[in-house]
């Protein structure tokens, strides 16, 4: 059996995962290696009871006595903290879904790439941060990186065997998020609940809000970058409502190929899971003749300055990936504890951009996994300052 583990299982992402796992085979088609939450220790103890994990972890030490207590008799083992997760990545397995969000899905992602597996990456923060690194460690290890947020998995399957020389550019698409029909003048008295809520995904508080917010595509946006090696000017977005096509490759000849799908994240973790082949998913079918039809737009960069600042960070380089989401976290953070308005998030991610890209090293990659977690610090530092 195929040795699984899945980092973040209690997110979106995660249990969708776990979802998908249980229904195509469950602990008798697979060998769960390991399972890692936050502080929902009832359902991690639930997930791991259910797929007979070896071993279950949470990111919080303080709650360590409740999971053991969760597990009792199950024969799971328990473990917390930020080093039991670097130990459970260190355990061998074929796949490994990364699904931890923002910048502490890092040191799991790495450590798990080390160990020669296939990475199912859905933090997309590990690419954005550290993006060289990452297809460092996988090359020494020869490990493999497989995308799992919808638009890059969309992306992916598009492309095939394609080469990227007959590529003329690639389009995500953005459904918009809460905020998409608002007039402007509004934005600035957005509050956390409004924001929290999406019309198309079933998400958690923070991604949501930076779908909102386009923060989460901008992100996106860098991320295709890092992964397929396409420069910003090849890397369009779309705002497409129904959140039906995920991505779009145009070529030079002047065709384009759409990747469509319901959303559910299964797909792609579906795919991710089961790559190169294709194999029956617990998706529904696509109904075009009951959708009825499509709808498309371009992004105003006046309500979501966040699509600009991705053409900034691509075209510096250097550190100011792993600047720009620090800053955004931090920023995502005060608005949610109510510091400030929804419109003050993108010019404080801008304005600790500024000010970071004057110190020694910025232009250049981080070399290892201290130097991304330094920059990181600073950028927290200077945005919260």
């Amino acid at each position: 059996m195929r040795r699984i583990s899945i980092f973040g299982a209690t997110g979106s992402v995660g249990a969708n995962g776990v979802d998908l796992l249980m229904q195509t085979g469950g602990a008798d088609a697979f060998d769960v290696v390991a399972l890692t939450g936050g502080r929902n220790i009832p359902r991690l103890a639930q997930m791991a009871r259910e797929l007979r994990a070896d071993l279950a972890v949470t990111a919080h030490e303080e709650l360590l006595e409740d999971l053991r207590a969760a597990l009792a008799g199950s024969g799971v083992e328990a473990a917390a903290g930020t080093q039991a997760l670097a130990e459970a990545a260190a355990r061998p397995a074929d796949w490994v879904l990364s699904a931890i969000v923002g910048a502490a899905g890092l040191r799991p992602g790495l450590t798990a790439l080390a160990q020669g597996g296939t990475l199912a990456l859905a933090n997309k923060e590990s690419l954005v941060c550290a993006g060289g690194l990452l297809r460092r460690t996988a090359h020494d290890h020869r490990a493999t990186i497989l995308p799992v947020d919808s638009e890059h998995s969309a992306i992916f399957q598009c492309l095939g065997n394609e080469n990227l020389e007959s590529v003329k550019d690639v389009t995500i698409t953005a459904s918009g998020g809460a905020f998409r029909d608002w007039p402007l003048e509004r934005l600035a008295a957005a509050t956390v609940a409004e924001a929290s809520t999406h019309p198309n995904w079933a998400m958690g508080q923070r991604i949501t809000i930076d779908s909102a917010s386009m923060f989460n595509k901008a992100m996106e946006v860098i991320e295709t970058h890092e992964f397929f090696g396409l420069p910003a000017d090849r890397i369009k977005v779309l705002v497409h409502p129904e959140s039906i096509i995920h991505a779009l490759v145009s070529h030079v000849d002047g065709g384009t190929i759409a990747h469509l799908g319901a959303p559910d994240m299964r797909h792609a973790i579906g795919y991710a899971l089961n790559w190169p082949h294709r194999r029956p998913l617990p998706v529904a079918p696509l109904d075009l003749a009951r959708i009825g039809s499509l709808t498309f737009r371009e992004p105003d960069e006046i309500r979501w300055p966040a699509l600009r600042l991705a053409r900034e960070v691509m075209a510096a380089g250097g550190a100011a990936g792993a600047v720009f989401n620090a800053a955004k976290e931090q920023a995502l953070d005060d608005f949610i504890a109510g510091r400030i308005a929804f419109t003050r998030m993108a010019p404080r991610v801008e304005a600790t951009l500024e000010r970071l890209s004057a110190r020694p090293g910025f232009g250049h990659d981080p070399a290892d996994l201290d130097s991304v977690l330094e920059w990181d610090r600073a950028a927290r530092q200077e945005a919260a300052a």
